[in-house]
């Protein structure tokens, strides 16, 4: 089987012989003979004899958690024209191909490993950083320059934030998630893919720099403001991963809990600059880790602890070990406050807590209903309070939160359930999409910031998704995904709420903003 997307190095990789040995068990143990077979003639070349892939992408139940199985069977049948995956209904039958199909949602058991060992012989350098300019290669302000995020055939497009037009773009790894993050001024640019592969990115040059597997299945990366550190948020293995700036492997956390026995999958992770750490989320425990990259980080206590001034008890360094906060119940969705003090934290029973960062524990409950995304929060001022507001995956409303209080001010009721919300600080609207409603999901709406009102609507095509605002850099255009194989960057006037002009892509998911990102706008996520 051909791979499902274009590997930019072409590196295949190595896998010992005990690897092989454990592949050929866990798979010939739960499909016939014949079924194995077809998968090491047809797709172990790309994808792996461990499936845990190479030139393609890992073909695990946790990787193709968003295609689902129809899906699957349709890319076998028929190949997929954007990654070059050719065809096998020629080649298999129809039963053949539901039971090749069967075996890659088939979870291995043990769970595969990915070792130190591993991470560091999959590092590409591409370029010789110091072969590369100083300065940005083309005319556009680097200032503000979008990324877009192209799902479709798996590539990036540049555009000049200015002019409204793209102006390069470049293949990326199979299924990059969780937004790309920018370091050094905007000039690199650390994406992660679900299969676990970490790229920088120069974007003054407009080159891939350097490349590193992190792990199996991953959520999200994190990077430092310098571009020293990076981290990496893993669900398979339970791993926290770090990284210096060249994706050169500094340290593996097992994600274990308190109690030393109980594993977790990391949900995501984040940087927290004043803190000069990352903290993350932990899917499994209720838990929250934070993680200093500071150096010179006030030492950490584990066991017991007489005298913390005199440090009379048991420590261990302060920089890149973990500080654990244990609270109440899980919380895998985090909203911070301006100065990482408070996070904000949304548990899978719809039940929220405030927590201090520095004091460790729970100082508040949050009144949440429903499924709150607090990860797409954002927050402005009203009526002389500093308010959060955040969509719901569950419920048709903006929850909108005083930050202060952390007494609900408004629900706001939608279309649908949403998943972003975006403003700007020089816009006075707010604008929020209905994607996981099936019969508003081509609907944004435009909320008012001063009133907490529904003023406007913007219809797509019906059945058809149009979401995820990003604003340009002085907040006079935002722009908005049709989230569709032919789709397109739509150009929206801020201020009159009218369409511009569009942009063809290829499922456009998201889209960045390098001033916005780089200096935290109030109105984006970060």
């Amino acid at each position: 089987m051909m791979h499902m997307f274009h590997s930019i190095s072409r590196l295949t990789l190595a896998i010992g012989s005990s690897a092989l040995l454990l592949a050929s068990a866990s798979v010939s143990a739960t499909t016939p003979d014949a079924t194995f077979t077809n998968y090491v003639q047809h797709c172990a070349t790309c994808h792996g004899m461990d499936r845990l892939g190479g030139m393609g992408p890992a073909l695990l139940p946790e990787n193709l958690a968003r295609l689902r199985k129809p899906a699957a069977v349709a890319a076998i049948t028929d190949g997929l024209v954007a990654t070059q995956m050719p065809a096998f209904g020629e080649l298999l039958s129809a039963d053949e191909i539901a039971a090749i199909t069967e075996l890659i949602y088939t979870p291995i058991v043990p769970s595969p490993k990915w070792t130190e060992t591993e991470i560091r012989a999959s590092r590409i350098e591409h370029v010789d950083p110091s072969t590369l300019s100083p300065t940005p290669v083309f005319d556009a302000d680097p200032w503000n320059v979008f990324l877009v995020v192209e799902t479709g055939d798996h590539h990036v497009s540049v555009l000049d934030g200015d002019k409204l037009e793209p102006i390069h773009r470049f293949q990326s790894r199979f299924a990059l998630h969780g937004g790309p993050k920018f370091a050094q001024e905007g000039r690199y640019v650390f994406f992660g893919s679900r299969d676990g592969w970490v790229t920088k990115f120069d974007l003054w040059n407009l080159t891939v720099v350097s490349e590193v597997r992190a792990g199996i299945n991953t959520r999200n990366v994190a990077v430092s403001p310098d571009g020293n550190y990076v981290a990496v948020a893993n669900y398979l293995p339970h791993t926290l991963v770090l990284f210096d700036g060249d994706l050169n492997l500094l340290k593996v956390l097992d994600v274990v809990g308190k109690d030393g026995v109980t594993t977790s999958r990391v949900s995501a992770v984040y940087e927290a600059t004043p803190r000069k750490s990352f903290v993350a989320a932990l899917k499994d425990l209720p838990e929250v880790w934070e993680i200093s990259f500071d150096p010179e980080a006030e030492p950490i206590p584990v066991g017991v602890v007489h005298d913390y001034r005199m440090r009379e008890g048991e420590f261990v360094p302060g920089y890149l070990n973990v500080r654990r906060t244990v609270v109440e119940d899980v919380l895998d969705d985090f909203f911070f406050t301006q100065d990482y003090s408070l996070l904000m934290g949304a548990s899978r029973n719809g039940t929220g807590q405030v927590v201090s960062l520095d004091a460790r524990r729970k100082i508040a409950d949050l009144p949440l209903d429903g499924m709150p995304h607090l990860g797409s929060g954002i927050t402005w001022d009203w009526q002389g309070r500093r308010v959060m507001a955040s969509t719901n995956l569950q419920a048709a409303e903006v929850t909108v939160i005083d930050i202060d209080s952390f007494e609900v001010v408004r629900r706001i009721p939608t279309r649908g359930p949403g998943f972003f919300l975006r403003s700007h600080e020089n816009s006075r609207y707010a604008f929020v999409d209905s994607m996981m409603s099936p019969e508003a999901k081509h609907i944004l709406q435009v909320i008012d910031k001063h009133t907490l009102e529904v003023v406007h609507e913007i219809f797509g095509t019906e059945g058809e998704t149009l979401a995820h605002i990003e604003y340009t850099r002085d907040g006079r255009f935002a722009l908005a995904s049709h989230w569709e194989f032919d789709g397109a960057i739509v150009v929206l006037d801020a201020e009159t709420l009218e369409e511009v002009k569009r942009l063809p892509m290829r499922k456009p998911v998201g889209k960045y903003n390098v001033w916005n990102k780089v200096m935290r706008d109030e109105g984006t996520s970060h």
